[in-house]
C-alpha cells in the first residue's frame, strides 16, 4: 500500500514536472525586440509566453500570435494589422491606439481589457480593428469610437448575463464606433450599447438584440431580418435605414 502510494506520488510529480518543462519561457519586451530587428519575414510568436510586457509601439503586422500568453500586455500604439492572434488570451491587455486591422482574433479571449486612461473612451484614444475576425471569441471590450469597418462577430455571444453583475454592469460597447459593413448576424448582443454608431450596411440578422441599445444609431441597409429585438431601444434612429425591422413597434 506504502509503495503504491509513493509511486502514485512519484507519477504526480513527474507530470506536474513535465507540465512545468513544457511551458515556453518568457519572452522579455528587450528580447522580442531584438528578434523583431533580426527578423527577414513575419515573426512566428505561437504560443509564446508575453504576459506583462510592455509591446507599446511595436510593429507586430503579420505577425504569428496563435495562442500566445498577452495576459496584461501593453500594446498602446502597437501594430497588429493582419496579425494571427487566434486563440490568444488578451485579457487586461492595453489596445489604446493599436491596430488590429485585419487580424485574426477567432477564439481569442478579451475579457477586461484596457481602453482608455480614463473611465471613459475618447476618439484621441480609439483603436482599429476595421476587417477584424473574432468569430468564437470571448469579447467584453468598451469598443466605443473604434474604427470597426467590416468586423466579423457572426455568431459571437457578447449578451450580458444579468446574474453575473454583482459589480456593476460589465458589458460590451459600440457607442460612436464605426461599424459600417460590419457582421453580427446570430450573434447574441443582449443590452450591448450602438449608442450614436455607424451602422451604415450592418448585418444583425437572426441576432438576438434584447434590450440592446440603439440609441441615435445611423442606419443605411442595416439589416435585422430575423432578428430577436425584445425592450430594444431605437430612440433617434430613422426608421427608412432599417430592413426587416419595424421600429415604430419598439417606440
Amino acid at each position: 500500500m506504502r509503495f503504491e502510494s509513493l509511486a502514485c506520488g512519484m507519477l504526480t510529480l513527474c507530470v506536474a514536472c513535465g507540465a512545468r518543462a513544457a511551458a515556453p519561457p518568457h519572452v522579455a519586451a528587450a528580447a522580442l525586440k531584438s528578434m523583431l530587428a533580426g527578423a527577414a519575414r513575419p515573426l512566428s510568436l505561437a504560443g509564446r509566453d508575453l504576459s506583462g510586457d510592455d509591446l507599446s509601439g511595436f510593429r507586430l503586422a503579420g505577425a504569428d500570435l496563435h495562442g500566445a500568453n498577452l495576459h496584461g500586455v501593453k500594446l498602446v500604439g502597437a501594430d497588429l494589422s493582419g496579425a494571427n492572434l487566434s486563440a490568444a488570451d488578451l485579457t487586461f491587455a492595453w489596445v489604446i491606439r493599436a491596430n488590429f486591422s485585419h487580424a485574426n482574433l477567432q477564439r481569442a479571449t478579451l475579457q477586461t481589457v484596457v481602453t482608455s486612461h480614463g473611465m471613459q473612451n475618447t476618439p484621441a484614444e480609439a483603436a482599429n480593428f476595421a476587417g477584424a475576425d473574432f468569430r468564437g471569441a470571448s469579447v467584453t471590450v468598451h469598443f466605443s469610437y473604434d474604427d470597426m469597418r467590416g468586423v466579423n462577430f457572426s455568431g459571437v455571444d457578447m449578451s450580458v448575463v444579468m446574474a453575473n453583475q454583482s459589480m456593476g454592469l460589465l458589458r460590451t460597447e459600440f457607442d460612436d464606433a464605426n461599424l459600417e459593413g460590419a457582421h453580427f448576424d446570430h450573434a447574441g448582443l443582449g443590452r450591448i450599447t450602438f449608442r450614436y454608431a455607424k451602422l451604415r450596411g450592418a448585418d444583425f440578422r437572426g441576432a438576438d438584440l434584447t434590450h440592446a441599445d440603439f440609441t441615435g444609431a445611423y442606419f443605411d441597409h442595416t439589416d435585422f431580418t430575423g432578428a430577436k429585438v425584445t425592450g430594444a431601444n431605437f430612440d433617434g434612429v430613422d426608421p427608412k435605414g432599417a430592413i426587416g425591422l419595424d421600429i415604430a413597434a419598439h417606440q
